[in-house]
């Protein structure tokens, strides 16, 4: 039951805000009594709590797979924000903006892992693209890889990039080619302007 409730609290979150959504709002879509969600959680903090790290733990799983199976690193990117565009609900409710605003604490925890995460995972696949010669050979792959997080969670702040303005699939692709525009090698050039035409 804990799991069950912990899957339909996030994709009433997802789609309708960490704030809107109420205890009783997840009951009546469970068809449950609000006293069995508090068996499990003592309170919405701990519930919103429990979501936020189930879905980044779902979404580490996802990204490794992602990691594993890609032919090249270019390639590899864009799956993993496909990915998460998917498990975010092309985060149609802000999720990160009220989170941030509602639940500073769980913000700032999860964005703590977020970053040790995507650092490693950005490292890995920098080092790989520039041994494959799809990179270039003089990136500075630390410094690269925590601007790439620094540019991905900048990208989510409302006072830079309103979403009546900007729409956040639209903010993922242009930072996505930006980023690898500035680092890909004459070859890489060539796997990225390939790929993007036929997406297209």
């Amino acid at each position: 039951m804990k799991d069950k409730i912990i899957h339909k609290s996030a994709e009433l979150f997802l789609t309708l805000g960490f704030k809107s959504v109420t205890m009783d709002d997840i009951a009546h879509e469970m068809g449950i009594s609000k006293k069995t969600i508090y068996v499990h959680f003592p309170n919405k903090t701990k519930l919103v709590e429990a979501v936020a790290f189930n879905l980044f733990d779902t979404i580490c799983c996802g990204i490794d797979n992602i990691c594993d199976t890609a032919p090249n690193p270019i390639e590899e990117l864009y799956s993993i924000k496909m990915f998460v565009m998917h498990h975010l609900k092309n985060e149609k409710s802000s999720p990160q903006h009220q989170l941030q605003k509602y639940y500073p604490q769980i913000h700032s925890a999860l964005k703590f892992k977020q970053f040790e995460k995507m650092h490693q995972s950005v490292q890995e696949s920098l080092d790989h693209g520039v041994e494959t010669g799809v990179f270039r050979n003089t990136i500075d792959v630390d410094f690269i890889s925590r601007m790439y997080f620094t540019g991905m969670t900048g990208i989510k702040d409302n006072m830079f990039f309103p979403p009546d303005k900007y729409q956040m699939e639209y903010l993922m692709e242009s930072y996505l080619e930006y980023h690898l525009r500035a680092i890909v090698s004459d070859k890489g050039m060539t796997i990225l302007n390939n790929f993007i035409k036929n997406q297209s």
